[in-house]
């Protein structure tokens, strides 16, 4: 796949999912060659994804990314 065929980029720090991943939420960190670099909000390190696998999380999915990251935090003791 060319990369005219792929999506164009998100603003950093935008919430996706990558449907290539079991629906993995993540934040977009920037590109990696043709890939996305894609970050958990909890913390922990980045993955790439294709870009034809990643796509914009629903409200839901960014409340429970949310959730998830404050309860990582607040197990170690940083609110």
């Amino acid at each position: 796949m060319s990369a005219s065929n792929h999506p164009h980029p998100p603003p950093p720090g935008t919430v996706v999912v990558d449907t290539g991943r079991d629906d993995r939420v993540g934040e977009f960190r920037g590109t990696a060659g043709p890939y996305w670099a894609l970050r958990p909000l909890h913390g922990g390190p980045e993955w790439e994804a294709e870009p034809r696998d990643v796509r914009p999380a629903e409200p839901m999915e960014r409340l429970r990314a949310e959730i998830a990251r404050r309860n990582a935090r607040s197990a170690e003791g940083r609110l």
